[in-house]
């Protein structure tokens, strides 16, 4: 068997190159012949050969994708007929269940209208917080069946919550397979616009598969992990990293170990939500570019990192020595000291991450790092609890499935009223250039859910919606992901007071996205606190914040969320604060205050506040 290679000479001349091989392209050692034959070519206009079986994935991709789009298409046409088919069908799967029955849900389906039936909906069905789910998912986790809906979940996967305990999502089958129909239908838009997606390896960021178990002995882990697991073989093999990678626990090793690999492939694809993810794997490029490329000539994986002795065995089973790539990497960082993704991936097609609320400024820090051809594909909304669709363009926007699960939505001038006074709307009646809170009834037993988001319609695909996610609501923070919730916050103060012995007359933090970090501000009672002393007095609430919040956790071992900024506040520090603002027009009588803001306005009066 042999490769044909294109390759275009100085004088834009085509030569053919005619490779031997024992059996498929191998890029280990074929590359040392394809180097030979490179020495006056220019690199940029090198073209890769496609991996062996490439056709095979995007023919697939293709096929099913355009058959799971007539479902997107049929919802477009008639999102109202649509969303009332959905709710009947999630009523009529659970109303066996406890929930089920004691929600009245067989009462609710004999409605004979559309009115009707979500009129019984509202009546029989409260607005939920996880708070409200939890003691039944307690039950399904200690192996009681038909609790929240029929039989038990196939797995669990853990979000932080409000308090120190995470929050435990039940993933049923039906949900799961609902995701893998979405993720289908996303990896097709990929090929849609990028036809080339497929042609060589992707790296794909994912969760840790298994993380625990429930007391039952269900599985708990990542959804994107187990998904990855599932995938049949002839497509696992698009990716270039072993499974493993993402069960190494030492950030740092991680991070390495994925551009190690990453860095030798020609990469076609990168799939993470989180667009600071990037930016931390090209910081790791930038402090071990060297170590990578010693690491790839002889086959190896360096020796100093953390890593699990059986996980680096299974990892290290995968590498050959490939000296050719190596000299590529060297004489591009000679080319280009600042080495970028634009220099070793040059073939990239498609990077996807999140783009839109907070992101943007993480996004900016990557601008011009990628080739100019590359499509950046919106992530598109995403939480644990539901993935409500996916972006099917080159728009921010996520078009809303509305054939997949059921939405309701609170106007944002109605978020301060009581629950009771709040105006709760579908998904067809949602108006373009509006902003709404987002509630959840999904096939896996929430119903009703709060999401705690702030999302705004932006446009329509056909009669479905697209959203953007805004920002997080009721004193939740995000920058990354961490979901730092203002209770958390007061908690880890409180007791880090109370642990220190030290009393605090005034303390508030602020997210502060430029810099990737939280700003603790304190008014000590004893005004002689020093700078060092509060900054130890930060370092234990940062610990405590890690022990409350799981998120929180991650973020800041991965170096997403920086080490926490200390201030110490002048005296009467609320004060002054309260009464420049009633200067500048706040009413008294109205004056509220959240203890954990992302809130430049207000930030930049406390930093006026700062002890000089």
């Amino acid at each position: 068997m042999s490769i044909y290679m294109k390759l275009m000479t100085k004088e834009h001349n085509t030569v053919v190159l005619t490779i031997p091989t024992g059996g498929g392209y191998n890029r280990i050692t074929d590359d040392i012949l394809i180097s030979k034959c490179q020495k006056k070519i220019y690199k940029k206009d090198f073209i890769m050969a496609k991996m062996k079986g490439s056709w095979k994935i995007s023919f697939v991709m293709g096929t099913i994708g355009k058959i799971l789009m007539k479902g997107v298409n049929k919802a477009a046409k008639n999102c109202a007929k649509a969303e009332e088919k959905t709710l009947r069908e999630i009523l009529n799967y659970a109303k066996d269940s406890e929930w089920g029955k004691s929600h009245n849900f067989a009462y609710i389906l004999e409605a004979k209208t559309a009115d009707e039936l979500y009129k019984r909906w509202q009546e029989n069905v409260p607005p939920a917080e996880y708070e409200d789910f939890k003691p039944f998912i307690e039950r399904h986790k200690n192996g009681e069946a038909n609790i929240l809906f029929p039989g038990k979940p196939k797995m669990y996967a853990t979000t932080s919550g409000t308090t120190k305990e995470p929050k435990w999502i039940p993933i049923t089958e039906e949900f799961y397979a609902n995701n893998s129909k979405m993720s289908k239908i996303w990896l097709y838009t990929m090929l849609k616009y990028r036809p080339k997606v497929f042609e060589n390896v992707a790296t794909s960021i994912v969760g840790k598969a298994i993380e625990g178990t429930a007391p039952d002995g269900t599985i708990c882990g990542s959804v994107s992990g187990i998904s990855r697991k599932d995938i049949p073989a002839f497509i696992k093999k698009l990716y270039a990293e072993h499974d493993d990678v993402f069960a190494i626990s030492d950030y740092k090793a991680r991070y390495y170990t994925i551009m190690r690999i990453g860095i030798e492939h020609d990469i076609h694809l990168i799939v993470t939500a989180n667009p600071s993810t990037i930016v931390e794997m090209q910081n790791n490029v930038n402090e071990y570019f060297n170590e990578y490329v010693t690491d790839i000539e002889n086959g190896t994986l360096n020796k100093d990192l953390k890593i699990e002795p059986e996980i680096r065995k299974n990892i290290e089973a995968m590498f050959k020595p490939n000296p050719a790539r190596a000299a590529e990497l060297r004489a591009l960082k000679e080319k280009y000291p600042n080495i970028l993704p634009k220099h070793y991936w040059p073939n990239i097609q498609v990077l996807t991450t999140w783009r839109c609320g907070n992101t943007h400024v993480y996004v900016d820090k990557f601008k011009n790092a990628f080739p100019e051809e590359m499509f950046h594909y919106e992530f598109g909304y995403f939480a644990t609890e539901c993935c409500p669709g996916k972006v099917l363009d080159y728009s921010n926007g996520t078009v809303m499935f509305a054939h997949m699960n059921f939405f309701e939505f609170v106007p944002e001038e109605q978020l301060d009223l009581p629950k009771e006074q709040q105006t709760f709307l579908r998904l067809s009646q949602l108006e373009k250039g509006k902003r709404y809170a987002f509630y959840i009834t999904t096939w896996a037993g929430l119903y009703r859910y709060n999401m705690n988001d702030l999302i705004e319609v932006t446009d329509f695909y056909g009669t479905l919606p697209k959203i953007e996610l805004i920002q997080k609501i009721n004193g939740i923070i995000t920058m990354t992901g961490e979901k730092l919730h203002e209770r958390q916050f007061i908690e880890a103060v409180n007791a880090t007071q109370k642990e220190t012995n030290t009393k605090l007359k005034f303390f508030i933090g602020f997210a502060d996205l430029e810099k990737s970090a939280y700003h603790f501000y304190y008014e000590f009672a004893d005004q002689n606190t020093s700078q060092e002393e509060a900054e130890k007095f930060t370092q234990l609430v940062d610990k405590k914040l890690k022990e409350i919040n799981c998120e929180y956790e991650t973020k800041r071992d991965s170096f997403r969320v920086k080490d926490p900024i200390t201030h110490l506040l002048q005296a009467d520090s609320f004060e002054k604060f309260k009464a420049r603002c009633i200067d500048e027009g706040a009413r008294d009588g109205q004056f509220k205050l959240n203890l954990l803001l992302q809130d430049e306005v207000r930030h930049a009066k406390f930093k006026d506040l700062i002890k000089k």
